[in-house]
């Protein structure tokens, strides 16, 4: 399909589903039920799925409803017992008003209303949610039975930690709510629904503590919400996209997690999440850049060895974007910075080696890559053997064959494990090793110096919804740096961070 053609036909797309949206602002319910069944019947045209069911009470055959829904997202037991059966076996002889009855007395069901709006009955069909209709009623009973599977709760494969709580989201809406509500014993937790897509409608939820929440973040939270205009979201990166900030940078602005207790701990320090339906990934914002050194076994030990552990993977992130191009910038332009028996070992090394330097690194840091993205794809056990094994057969075979020296095997290798220290920057680590290498190949370490000043610049400048990412890091004050590159014991904490919050007492004293 051609450039013009396929933008001719997004377009009317675009246009169906605008007209689609409209025409169901127009219907309206009518007193007799067959023409109320006829119309739900033209919506769902060709949707075998929708499913129809005549109920006629016992007490009075002339007194009878029809229930509609969809198959396979409903609980056929709250059908079979709470509507069907409750419904046949009432006894509505000689009542006055059948529906109010109905509404307040024979339904068992926790949830319900009435509705008399096509748009929101549509969609409530396609929720999984079943219509009641009686006849001479220009309203329909709406009933809460979705009962679809999803999958059970389990701790997420990408945030395994060695203590902790190990339960993790679901694509399930409704569970992931839950999961973060039991977790509070007071109403503080508010929780506001909308539906973003135009064909998919699907449910997003922006969840925050009343009480410290930065009301800024979350004023602003809606308006770009509210602007999203889109026909399908999919899952929560849908959304990042669309409301993170429009300046370009590789680094994440928006926290992803699918850990409950992780997102409870950004709410209580007075951050915005969304959830959306379909998804286990949750979204947090405002996003600080040391939150990408943060683990969530953090806080559950003891504080020495978790501020020990941050400052190793920061060490790491600089090791993993840096050691190629230093390792280049010294091996090729600054050999006087070498020891002299190092600087021996290593031309003895390179001797035979048919690519320069700068190319060779550039050969081997893209195999890694193959290697890891391969390893990633394929199934868990299979993938981490061939990850293992394929390094070190091809490494062995290309140290052999003098196709590479043996210290750039050390160096992709010093590369390779650091990256493992900071699996949230994966994406930005790439690009910015890239870069400096670049920079570092035509420039020496004049390069090197660039491209990393480059980089810094860019952490620096960023914000994340109006907070700057490195906020109060250059602070001296204890109060404001107790949980950032080192992380103080509980009774120290005593404030939240005041920039993410309006309430920033956490706790009076512990002693």
């Amino acid at each position: 399909m051609g450039i013009f053609n396929k933008n001719k036909f997004n377009k009317k797309l675009e246009n169906s589903i605008k007209e689609f949206n409209n025409d169901l602002s127009k219907y309206k319910l009518s007193k007799k039920i067959d023409e109320n069944l006829k119309l739900l019947k033209s919506i769902f045209k060709n949707n075998e799925n929708l499913k129809i069911r005549k109920i006629v009470n016992s007490s009075n055959p002339k007194i009878f409803c029809y229930i509609v829904f969809m198959n396979g997202m409903i609980d056929p037991k709250i059908i079979n017992d709470n509507i069907i059966k409750s419904f046949s076996t009432e006894n509505l002889k000689g009542k006055k008003n059948i529906f109010d009855t109905v509404l307040t007395e024979t339904m068992q069901v926790n949830e319900l209303k009435k509705s008399e709006d096509v748009r929101q009955i549509v969609e409530a069909i396609a929720s999984g949610d079943t219509v009641l209709l009686l006849d001479k009623e220009k309203k329909v009973i709406i009933l809460n039975t979705r009962g679809y599977d999803y999958r059970s709760i389990s701790e997420p494969e990408s945030e395994k930690i060695l203590a902790g709580p190990r339960e993790g989201f679901t694509e399930s809406l409704i569970v992931n709510i839950s999961l973060l509500q039991r977790k509070f014993r007071t109403p503080q937790l508010k929780t506001k629904y909308m539906g973003i897509g135009k064909t998919t409608n699907t449910n997003v939820c922006v969840c925050y503590i009343e009480s410290v929440v930065n009301k800024d973040v979350l004023n602003e939270v809606f308006r770009r919400l509210k602007k999203i205009d889109i026909d399908a979201v999919l899952d929560s990166n849908y959304l990042l996209e669309l409301i993170d900030d429009k300046n370009y940078s590789p680094f994440a602005r928006v926290h992803t997690s699918e850990r409950p207790d992780v997102i409870v701990g950004k709410l209580l320090e007075g951050r915005v999440a969304i959830l959306v339906d379909g998804t286990p990934v949750v979204l947090t914002v405002p996003l600080l850049f040391i939150e990408n050194f943060q683990s969530p076994e953090d806080y559950y030990l003891r504080a020495d060895y978790s501020s020990i552990a941050r400052i190793i993977r920061i060490i790491g992130f600089f090791l993993t974007i840096c050691t190629p191009a230093f390792y280049v910038a010294v091996e090729s332009f600054h050999q006087e910075m070498i020891p002299t028996a190092l600087f021996i070992n290593m031309a003895i090394e390179r001797e035979g080696a048919p690519l320069p330097t700068s190319l060779e690194i550039i050969v081997m840091l893209i195999i890694f890559e193959l290697l890891k993205e391969t390893g990633i794809r394929m199934p868990t056990k299979v993938g981490d053997a061939l990850s293992i094994v394929g390094a070190l057969v091809i490494g062995q075979a290309a140290v052999e064959a003098e196709l590479v020296a043996a210290p750039m095997l050390i160096v992709v290798g010093i590369t390779g494990i650091s990256s493992l220290l900071v699996p949230k920057l994966n994406s930005s680590v790439i690009i910015y090793r890239f870069l400096i290498l670049t920079f570092t190949i035509f420039l020496g370490f004049l390069g090197f110096i660039l491209g990393l000043s480059i980089m810094i610049i860019n952490i620096l400048n960023q914000k994340s919804f109006g907070v700057s990412q490195v906020e109060r890091m250059e602070s001296w004050n204890p109060q404001d740096i107790k949980d950032q590159i080192i992380r103080r014991g509980w009774r120290n904490m005593v404030k939240r961070p005041g920039y993410l919050t309006n309430n920033e007492i956490r706790q009076g004293k512990n002693r």
